[in-house]
């Protein structure tokens, strides 16, 4: 026991990084046609041509909490990218995806002002254009397909955790689950993949040019925002996006996880988590690599494959498995990204084989 009480401090101990950043608000943005607030997250080793990832809180939530909800700014300071949390005090704190401001391109709704945010960040960070995202969670979930279809031309890309498609609440009187109209989160909006796609490319009459890069998550227990809207936005973005269902990959990213592949994987992706409520957990590394942010890990290792020394001891005592000593790696996150993803390569090999 004291070899792990002691090799599980050295991982703690490592875990501990100097990090002058922190979230800070901005004051004035510029137009901001619904009275938003905006906090930005600027890690001390941010690249010179920085992407810009905003991170969009669900109903009820704040800009701070979903700062604290994930482990996005542990990899900001390890990626250099820069975070821009977005804060919405109207409608319990929900946001506006169902007004035709909103839900139309330079329409002066929720959707341009966190626009204009983006705008003011790519000025002021020097950030790169060619490299801007949105995740969110539930509201914020619903948010960013809403940015995907009316901002296209300022959208790379966006990864939702529990939303719904883009237009789906378009005529209701609120977007919130204390609205009377739930046809839209209860999956009830039975249109087909053409129709889906028209009720995107309708918040951005006219636009030509490329499209986002989508990334859906969606829990088959979840009774606020029902699996249902899993397909209904996998048909919507591969309408828009021209792509043909490929195949499933069961197990991924992790054990009770379906991945749903259209194309070759790299535009549209889909995930239906088995037996998880509203709203399915962050999975960071899975959105940084989508987004090409993160290197993907290795399908082979290579021969030998050190360990860092604490995770090394650990498993060699025989102490805790490879999937123990990842468990540790969460724990103790932020951790440099390189010790987590070498220990998820061994975690499906035999560890003691190169080791001993």
């Amino acid at each position: 026991m004291s070899w792990l009480v002691l090799v599980t401090a050295s991982l703690l101990g490592m875990a501990i990084v100097a990090n002058a950043a922190s979230l800070q608000q901005v004051a004035n943005f510029g137009n901001n046609p619904t009275s938003l607030q905006m906090y930005v997250y600027v890690p001390a080793n941010k690249l010179a041509k920085p992407p810009i990832i905003v991170a969009i809180h669900p109903c009820g939530g704040s800009a701070q909490e979903y700062y604290s909800l994930t482990q996005l700014p542990s990899y900001a300071d390890q990626l250099g990218f820069v975070l821009v949390y977005p804060q919405t005090t109207h409608d319990s704190n929900c946001w506006d995806v169902h007004s035709s401001a909103s839900l139309t391109h330079n329409g002066g709704g929720d959707s341009q002002g966190i626009v204009n945010m983006v705008t003011y960040a790519l000025t002021t960070y020097n950030g790169d254009a060619t490299r801007v995202f949105s995740v969110g969670s539930s509201s914020g979930a619903m948010m960013t397909p809403v940015l995907l279809a009316a901002y296209p031309d300022v959208f790379g890309g966006g990864a939702g955790f529990s939303g719904v498609p883009a237009g789906c609440f378009a005529g209701s009187a609120c977007s919130t689950p204390l609205c009377s109209n739930q046809t839209c989160a209860q999956g009830q909006l039975l249109y087909s993949p053409q129709q889906w796609g028209n009720l995107a490319r309708a918040e951005y009459p006219g636009y030509a040019g490329p499209r986002p890069i989508v990334q859906v998550w969606e829990g088959t227990a979840d009774t606020l925002v029902v699996i249902a809207n899993l397909q209904d936005q996998l048909n919507q973005w591969s309408n828009v996006l021209g792509l043909e269902f490929s195949h499933n990959v069961t197990n991924n990213p992790q054990q009770g996880y379906t991945k749903i592949v259209y194309g070759d994987g790299t535009k549209l992706v889909g995930y239906s988590a088995q037996g998880q409520g509203h709203f399915v957990p962050f999975h960071e590394v899975d959105v940084l690599t989508f987004f090409g942010l993160l290197e993907p890990p290795l399908q082979e290792p290579p021969l030998p494959l050190p360990l860092p020394l604490a995770a090394r001891l650990l498993v060699q005592q025989s102490m805790v498995s490879a999937q123990e000593c990842i468990g540790l790696v969460r724990v103790a996150a932020p951790l440099p990204i390189a010790l987590t993803q070498t220990l998820t390569i061994l975690n499906a090999f035999e560890v003691r084989f190169f080791i001993k």
